[in-house]
């Protein structure tokens, strides 16, 4: 299973709220209607639970880290052909998720990485 793992900062002119609202119910059909030509197996969102204090101690507890994402998007695919597979409507369908993207990420400061999963419990 080939995951593209994407840590989300949200845009600073939008609340949390705001952000995972669009998230939740904008972007996510944008990638359903897409996930076939795209070849998405499975699409998931973490978005960041609001516990008062839990963020500070996280980062207390690891010397400081920084501030948490503001989500983790997970889509997986059955195997990197299925990732990497071109096409017109391929490119087309992976556009319009980058142009709304834009919308309510902060790109340049949430990084994305490509792997393998290896499964150890479960």
């Amino acid at each position: 299973m080939i995951k593209l793992t994407f840590c989300l900062c949200r845009r600073p002119d939008l609340t949390v709220k705001e952000f995972q609202r669009y998230w939740r119910t904008i972007h996510a059909t944008l990638v359903a209607e897409r996930a076939e030509v795209l070849g998405i197996r499975r699409y998931v969102q973490l978005h960041t639970a609001d516990l008062p204090g839990l963020h500070k101690s996280l980062q207390r507890r690891n010397g400081g880290a920084a501030q948490p994402y503001d989500g983790v998007a997970e889509l997986w695919f059955d195997s990197l052909d299925d990732f990497t597979r071109g096409g017109p409507d391929r490119m087309q369908a992976s556009a319009e998720l980058l142009a709304d993207e834009r919308k309510f990420i902060d790109l340049p400061n949430s990084p994305m990485w490509l792997g393998e999963e290896n499964v150890i419990v479960g």
